[in-house]
């Protein structure tokens, strides 16, 4: 497999070379060897960084990635992303939930042709809404 200068990798995983660097750092990515001073990246790393950025993407935290990539010895990849990725998504729910409650408050709140927070008030107290 040839191996790829840190932007040559850059480009082909779109991202910007500081964050392959910053990957490195935290232990997303392995060390890598240098030849006259530069990076250089085995292509397999694509795949890696594909996943690490659809995981970023779906709500995984950097840490979370972590133990995705390299948590669980014992336990199959599978079996670890199933497991996290269960918790992931009952996290999300949960958010789902409160932006759609914030959503309708902000909605009621755009309805509103009350003057005053009090008469606003007492119109939700009464009929739920202030539209």
């Amino acid at each position: 497999m040839s191996e790829l200068s840190i932007g040559q990798l850059a480009a082909k995983a779109d991202v910007n070379p500081s964050t392959l660097r910053y990957y490195e750092s935290i232990g997303l990515l392995p060390n890598t060897d240098r030849k006259n001073g530069q990076r250089r990246y085995s292509e397999s790393l694509l795949e890696r960084i594909t996943f690490i950025k659809i995981a970023q993407h779906t709500g995984f935290t950097i840490p979370e990635i972590s133990v995705l990539l390299e948590g669980f010895e014992s336990i199959p990849t599978s079996d670890r992303w199933e497991e996290m990725a269960r918790e992931k998504r009952a996290q999300l729910e949960e958010k789902k939930k409160q932006i759609n409650s914030m959503i309708q408050i902000l909605d009621d709140g755009l309805n509103c042709k009350c003057l005053t927070w009090s008469e606003c008030f007492n119109k939700i107290k009464t009929t739920g809404t202030c539209s």
